[in-house]
């Protein structure tokens, strides 16, 4: 079992390398809100031509209002991940400081590029020595956060020596208070959003660069004429402007995680922390308990980096609540 180290969301692996398992599965290997955002009503027209600009100015604007950035700073991609790997490309630090643990992506990338990387628990010590610093806000997969004020101040460090901080900010908009999109176009601020994750709709492929122009023009030359489809940019348009959406879904996540939490709490000893999308647990033997889930069909996240740990996504509605918390029991 490769694949499921990598990236959780390989359940076609698992329903191989399981197939006793009773069906269906319940994957809670990702992070995503399994309650998406309703796309019914899509014009046809967003599938019969190629996406135009002003498509992609609305879903930009609307972005821009829901995460507090000026729409000048904003650059439309294809999802985050792409993002992540074309940064090498755009800046080219010679000494990167990771955030540890954290989504293995960055580390990779920059590697890749031929950058020294450090992963450090601590990435803001390395201010005086990194020509690049990467953090996730909130982090996958522990959870844990950095205040803007701290943030500002890193940023304005390594701008004054041409650094960059980079923020991965695929999970802030459950906290938006974390967000550092309003300082977006800032000298030594790159900041990447993620829209699938909060939204449910991983499958869409859409994220942003948040920067100042000089990068966005770099990147806009390596994503091409048309980097987000249509469907993705009048979707995305319509969801960033429904805020009584988003408002009622941080609060929908907030009680589906409490649930989760007393499951987890009356099942096990566990060292729980994480965000409303997914409990990151401290637990003895991680893979034997990741067995044990999945031979009840019950899919979830592991790590090659660590035997005391595993990450559990919400589950969806109370039977899968009820299979997981069975699952679990001694």
């Amino acid at each position: 079992m490769i694949r499921d180290l990598l990236h959780g969301g390989a359940l076609n692996f698992m329903q191989t390398e399981f197939p006793d398992a009773p069906t269906p599965w319940v994957d809670l290997s990702t992070g995503v809100n399994p309650w998406a955002y309703p796309i019914d009503g899509l014009a046809h027209a967003a599938l019969q031509r190629l996406p135009t600009q002003k498509a992609g100015d609305a879903c930009r604007m609307a972005m821009a209002r829901a995460v507090g950035a000026a729409p000048e700073s904003i650059l439309l991609a294809p999802g985050s991940e792409l993002l992540i790997r074309l940064l090498p490309f755009v800046i080219a630090p010679r000494n990167v400081a990771v955030l540890s643990p954290t989504y293995g992506d960055h580390a990779r990338a920059w590697r890749a590029a031929n950058a020294t990387v450090v992963e450090t628990h601590n990435p803001l010590e390395a201010i005086d020595d990194a020509d690049a610093i990467v953090l996730c806000n909130p982090n996958n997969p522990d959870g844990r956060t950095f205040t803007p004020e701290n943030l500002t101040r890193a940023a304005e460090c390594l701008a004054a020596r041409g650094g960059w901080l980079i923020l991965d900010e695929a999970y802030a908009d459950l906290y938006p208070a974390l967000s550092m999109a309003a300082h977006g176009g800032r000298a030594g601020l790159i900041v990447l959003r993620s829209f699938g994750k909060f939204f449910g709709l991983p499958g869409l492929r859409l994220g942003a660069l948040i920067a100042p122009h000089m990068i966005l023009e770099k990147m806009a030359a390596h994503l091409g004429v048309w980097p987000v489809s249509g469907p993705a940019l009048e979707i995305g348009a319509r969801a960033y402007n429904d805020a009584s959406w988003q408002a009622g879904t941080r609060a929908k996540l907030s009680s589906a995680r409490e649930r989760l939490d007393r499951i987890l709490t009356e099942s096990g000893r566990y060292e729980i922390s994480g965000v409303d999308l997914f409990r990151y647990l401290r637990v003895q033997n991680a893979t034997a308990i990741w067995r044990k889930l999945a031979r009840t069909g019950i899919y979830v996240r592991r790590f090659s980096w660590s035997e005391d740990h595993l990450r559990i996504g919400l589950p969806h509605n109370a039977e899968a609540e009820q299979r997981l918390a069975a699952a679990l029991s001694p």
